[in-house]
């Protein structure tokens, strides 16, 4: 038998097809446009998405037996808000994840109905890139559009929807829309009344493992499929990802280094950061986790090397950056392009770097980068361990994972032994195991887990090289609360 995992990222999407023993047999991806119609906007549209997948499909099956397809599972980048009017048009192009429009709703949310109340109603508090806020600037700058919402969706759900007619949402990416009820896994009625719509509104909740329908069979036909083959709830992208690392069981940990970045801890028992500095959220595994997301990790690597540089070529530019540079750098970056979520939750934040000097060099800027987003990912490791929690090594995904340097990097900034998947296909290969366990193939995610995921290298740090960037990571520390001022007024 074939599963099939699809994952709709920020830039493209990206198509798995993998048999019974977790095998890849082929992959197919392709791109679309990211739209900015503002500065700190950010959008999409729906219809690309599922163009791109349609695309995606004639490749993957192109040579296969399309008839031992038996599920798909869909895993994609979270919080975007898609809102369909009763005929189930796109409204609008929709609104992502690393857009941060919504400070003014934000603040509303977090300091008029508190974070206090937001906490007990849905476990975390207000982000500029979570769905409620997105909703409530809807609402009002764009009221004639806001009003003809008949279904608020997440855009994996658009792709499922597509697929096969039913409107459902798992619950690890219904957790970061600030809707959902996490400890008790339900809609919070009293949030829908805050933001001004109703149950009616939402999608029906399933474990992202459960099956939500069949393939259309006029869209299996169109893409290629046997009729009957079953869809799985999928997840959003951080779950999937660490579903397809391994990442389940309690106090598992990944790190992805992807457009964004991301600390994933799996916990059997729900739990909340009382300063709500890191997301408690449902995994796709049926039970919980905490977790830290910045919103540019290697995106940033990408930003440097293509607008600024004017290269594609990452590999070429870290060359320079040798070991006996490492952990001795004096330029040092902020990674905020997009703002920030964790744990410093500012949309005003920018890029910035500081420590420049007449014998600062290309490479030490590049380093400079790097380093930045590993720094940052120590914020929420430091959060995690104020918590008590104890992190004795981590998974490392993403496509800033596959730079030798940047784990190297990486593992001396965190001081934890890092180990790299041996399928380093992250949400799309999550997705395809959760089809496996709705079609039965396994008993369970962890099952399924403990069957198909492996490693291939560990990065261990090394005590010298932990000890420099110990170091260098008390001096980043000082420079956002420094110029933490700056950054509202610099955007006037």
């Amino acid at each position: 038998m074939y599963f099939i995992g699809i994952d709709v990222g920020t830039s493209a999407v990206k198509l798995l097809l993998v048999d019974e023993t977790g095998k890849i047999r082929n992959s197919a991806s392709a791109e679309y446009p990211l739209f900015f119609p503002q500065p700190g906007w950010s959008e999409q549209n729906p219809t690309d998405w599922w163009d791109a997948v349609g695309q995606c499909f004639r490749e993957l099956l192109d040579g296969c037996d399309a008839s031992l397809v038996a599920g798909i599972g869909v895993g994609g980048q979270m919080h975007g808000l898609v809102a369909l009017d009763e005929n189930d048009a796109v409204i609008r192009p929709a609104i992502l994840w690393n857009d941060g429009r919504t400070q003014e709703e934000t603040d509303w949310l977090n300091q008029v109905i508190g974070k206090e109340k937001l906490s007990q109603l849905t476990a975390n508090i207000a982000f500029a890139g979570f769905t409620a806020p997105k909703l409530l600037w809807m609402k009002k700058h764009e009221p004639e559009n806001f009003a003809r919402i008949s279904k608020i969706m997440l855009p994996k759900d658009y792709i499922n929807y597509r697929l096969t007619g039913v409107h459902a949402c798992d619950y690890s990416d219904a957790s970061g829309m600030l809707l959902l009820d996490v400890a008790n896994k339900c809609w919070s009625r009293e949030m829908l009344e805050i933001v001004g719509v109703s149950e009616k509104q939402m999608p029906k909740l399933f474990e992202s493992f459960q099956v939500i329908g069949t393939v259309k069979p006029e869209t299996a036909k169109a893409l290629g499929l046997p009729e009957g083959v079953k869809v799985v709830a999928g997840a959003g992208d951080n779950a999937a990802a660490a579903v397809g690392t391994g990442t389940v069981g309690d106090g598992a940990c990944n790190i992805s280094l992807g457009t964004s970045g991301t600390i994933f801890i799996s916990s059997e028992k729900f739990g909340v950061d009382p300063n709500n500095a890191l997301h408690a959220f449902a995994h796709a595994d049926g039970t919980y986790h905490l977790m830290g997301c910045m919103l540019s990790a290697a995106s940033c690597n990408k930003w440097f090397c293509d607008e600024i540089l004017k290269t594609q070529d990452y590999a070429g530019e870290q060359v320079e950056i040798t070991d006996e540079k490492l952990g001795r750098n004096r330029v040092f970056f902020l990674p905020y392009l997009m703002g920030e979520r964790s744990p410093i939750n500012d949309t005003d934040a920018r890029g910035t770097f500081i420590g420049l000097s007449m014998d600062s060099a290309r490479s030490d800027m590049m380093q400079a980068v790097l380093e930045g987003v590993a720094f940052a990912i120590r914020d929420s490791f430091e959060v995690a361990r104020s918590l008590g929690i104890r992190i004795e090594r981590s998974m490392l995904c993403g496509g800033g994972a596959k730079s030798p340097l940047w784990r190297k990097i990486m593992a001396n900034v965190l001081d934890l032994p890092l180990d790299i998947p041996q399928t380093e296909e992250g949400p799309g290969y999550g997705g395809a195991m959760l089809a496996m366990v709705g079609c039965g193939q396994y008993a369970s995610v962890k099952a399924c887990a403990d069957a198909l995921v492996h490693t291939t290298e560990t990065v261990l740090p090394e005590p010298a090289l932990a000890e420099r960037y110990e170091a260098a990571y008390r001096k980043f520390q000082k420079i956002y609360p420094a110029v933490k001022g700056l950054f509202r007024e610099l955007q006037k």
